[in-house]
């Protein structure tokens, strides 16, 4: 299927492809799991009603159909228009010698900072979920030889740990989503919303126990062939306590996740139920 539709997107506009997952995939598919978590997030965390918070989980749930076509499509060779705001902090880090970490998360498309946001002078390390079909990760592989970029799947055996601490001795970038808690269960609890969530421990103590630089960063879609990346760094005091460094940088991400949510609240794609309250 994901040959299939490589093929296809060579072929046609892609706006055809959106319109028919909108009519055929998304509605037999919005009343599975995924639905409820998102109709929560309007509904608790929006304070929209019922009608409206129907609509936006709908809309949200064709952004994100948007988003994994926009990444097949970049597979087939097409190309969309790239905005960046805050590049002056990625360039700075990447000409110092010491290494930096770069948070993301499951918002908008961060897949597509791979294609614009690189360094030649400082590889970037990206973590990636094992699981991912083996044609999307041959064709990262293939889009990102030549960006500098080295993925590094996180798997059951911990190796992963070992391969980021490499990359970091070495003064290199790793980069890291920090929204989602997935194998350790050690967490940091902080506020998104106006609610408690627990933001995975691992991203910020990683950071925090050799001092290093951190961005957040966030790559939103902003209108149909074209997105926005924003790179903003996250400030904490490295003298305080590691305990409250971890807190600090916990609660600057999650601002900078509230800030994104608030220009794009029909792109936040963690279909489970986030928030407890």
């Amino acid at each position: 299927m994901h040959h299939w539709l490589i093929k296809l997107l060579k072929m046609i506009d892609i706006r055809v492809v959106y319109v028919f997952t909108y009519v055929f995939v998304i509605p037999p598919c919005l009343f599975r799991s995924g639905f409820k978590p998102i109709y929560h997030y309007f509904r608790k965390r929006w304070g929209y009603g019922p009608i409206k918070a129907f609509l936006k989980t709908y809309q949200n749930h064709c952004m994100f159909s948007q988003v994994v076509i926009d990444r097949f499509a970049m597979y087939a060779g097409k190309h969309f228009k790239v905005e960046i705001e805050g590049f002056e902090n990625f360039q700075r880090l990447t000409c110092q010698e010491t290494a930096f970490v770069q948070l993301s998360s499951h918002i908008g498309n961060y897949e597509m900072a791979g294609y614009t946001l690189t360094s030649y002078d400082k590889p970037l390390n990206a973590l990636v979920f094992y699981g991912e079909k083996q044609t999307v990760m041959e064709n990262r592989t293939d889009m990102f030889s030549d960006k500098n970029i080295r993925m590094i799947p996180v798997k059951n055996d911990m190796s992963h740990l070992f391969l980021i601490d490499h990359a970091l001795q070495q003064g290199e970038i790793v980069s890291m989503p920090a929204d989602r808690i997935f194998g350790s269960q050690k967490s940091v609890v902080t506020q998104l919303l106006g609610a408690e969530v627990k933001l995975p421990l691992g991203p910020f103590s990683v950071a925090t126990m050799r001092g290093l630089n951190v961005l957040a960063v966030n790559v939103m879609k902003s209108s149909m062939k074209s997105y926005k990346i924003f790179v903003t760094q996250l400030d904490y005091n490295r003298e305080a306590p590691r305990k409250i460094q971890i807190s600090q940088l916990a609660q600057g991400y999650a601002a900078e996740l509230e800030r994104m949510l608030t220009m794009y609240p029909t792109q936040w794609y963690n279909y489970f139920e986030y928030w407890k309250s």
